[in-house]
């Protein structure tokens, strides 16, 4: 019989049954988690609970491993194809990978948008397939009420898929504020564990809701705090699940920018740093638009020009 949570020391039925109503449901959850995040779950000491961590990553044998072995694990990350061959160039040339944040930001009608409904669509295809999905489900959290279930049944028909079908495989939330959007990023966790098989999460826009409740310097820490908080479980989600994450931002104008862009993602640092691939996008001419590739841990600075159309995003 494989081993569970209860076979940890300090971890009883009680503690078990607590630690599962709240998503702790196996070692890895346990090992990735902070010992003020499972005492609070669990009602147990820190001290308790950072043993009960201890033994989580002795199980998982979560040290050192040689830079192969980390290669040889990379080798089950999969990806979703944007719809352009020129974007999924920009991005490795498969699209956009499991296991990673992919955040684009760019001022309105840039395409952001419409990205993650392109990506909601070709994430059900199959593998193989000549616009290579990963034969999943989405999870969708609308913070600005721009999600249009037309669209997505649009792009599916065009692309041909049934509309039908594959919106049953689009779960969608509407976010009405901070708290409730990373409410909601909690609630796709009790998806997954129930056995949906959701391959990507969308957000759009990870910031909005952040941007408009916390407004001044004085309120600047809490922000990131929290948005700091919300993107780990997106991460760990990621992580955890083999799934892909896709998250649009929004940018703001720099007045005061003589030399450099004149625009800049809003979130700082915080998410500068989480994001494992960032893009800028910005209109061109009709319905062209132009990628930049601005940070990623193994690609270089680029751009590329993909298109808006029926089929979403494609290279026109």
């Amino acid at each position: 019989m494989p081993e569970g949570i209860e076979d940890l020391p300090g971890v009883g039925p009680k503690t078990a049954e607590k630690l599962r109503e709240v998503g702790f449901d196996d070692f890895m959850s346990i090992a990735v988690a902070s010992p003020v995040e499972l005492s609070a779950a669990a009602e147990l000491s820190e001290l308790t609970a950072a043993k009960i961590i201890q033994a989580a990553r002795e199980k998982l044998e979560m040290g050192f491993e040689t830079a192969e072995a980390l290669l040889e694990k990379r080798k089950d990350i999969g990806y979703i194809s944007t719809g352009s061959s020129n974007l999924d160039k920009l991005l490795g040339g498969r699209g956009v990978q499991t296991q990673a944040i992919t955040e684009a930001h760019g001022p309105f009608g840039s395409g952001k948008s419409q990205l993650g409904f392109t990506l909601s669509v070709n994430v059900q295809l199959p593998e193989d397939a000549e616009t290579p999905g990963l034969n999943g489900k989405v999870a969708f959290i609308d913070t600005e009420n721009t999600f249009r279930p037309e669209r997505v049944a649009q792009i599916a028909k065009i692309r041909g898929l049934d509309p039908k079908e594959v919106l049953q495989n689009v779960f969608v939330a509407r976010a009405f504020n901070s708290d409730h959007q990373m409410l909601l990023a909690e609630k796709v966790s009790d998806l997954l564990r129930d056995g949906e098989d959701i391959r990507l999460i969308v957000v759009d826009s990870l910031t909005s809701h952040f941007r408009a409740e916390y407004v001044g310097r004085g309120t600047l820490a809490g922000r990131q705090q929290k948005l700091n908080k919300h993107l780990h479980l997106l991460q760990k989600m990621a992580d955890q699940y083999n799934l892909a994450v896709y998250v649009t931002n929004q940018v703001m104008a720099r007045p005061d920018a003589f030399f450099g862009p004149a625009m800049q993602a809003v979130g700082g640092n915080v998410l500068a740093h989480a994001s494992t691939y960032r893009l800028f996008f910005r209109k061109s001419k009709g319905n062209k638009r132009i990628a930049r590739l601005i940070d990623s841990p193994d690609l270089p600075e680029a751009e590329t020009v993909f298109a808006l159309t029926e089929r979403g995003i494609d290279d026109g």
